[in-house]
């Protein structure tokens, strides 16, 4: 598959069902979904452009999504101010950075 061929967007797809549809280089910005859309590998997602977790359900993924247009969106400012997040999902959104391997720190 070309470069040309990719779509600019991208689903990510929650265990409970639940679809987020984010840009392509948002959904970049973590590792693990990076590798997993890579073109020049075999995985199913790099084809069908939907990344499925069996280990996330749809609040944790909602926020996962906004960081990943946060960091994006804050690259490369000097002064980013904090990401609000739930304290409810501190824990659960701490075991998805380390899964998803984001560039930096949450």
């Amino acid at each position: 598959m070309s470069e040309q061929e990719l779509s600019e967007y991208v689903t990510l797809i929650s265990n409970d069902g639940f679809e987020f549809i984010v840009k392509r280089d948002a959904a970049n910005v973590a590792g693990t979904i990076r590798k997993m859309l890579d073109p020049t590998s075999s995985f199913s997602e790099a084809l069908s452009g939907r990344c499925r977790t069996e280990q996330f359900n749809g609040m944790v993924m909602e926020k996962l999504s906004e960081y990943l247009y946060y960091n994006l969106k804050h690259k490369d400012a000097k002064h980013v101010p904090d990401m609000e997040l739930p304290p409810a999902l501190v824990l659960e959104l701490l075991v998805a950075a380390d899964f998803f391997d984001g560039e930096s720190e949450w």
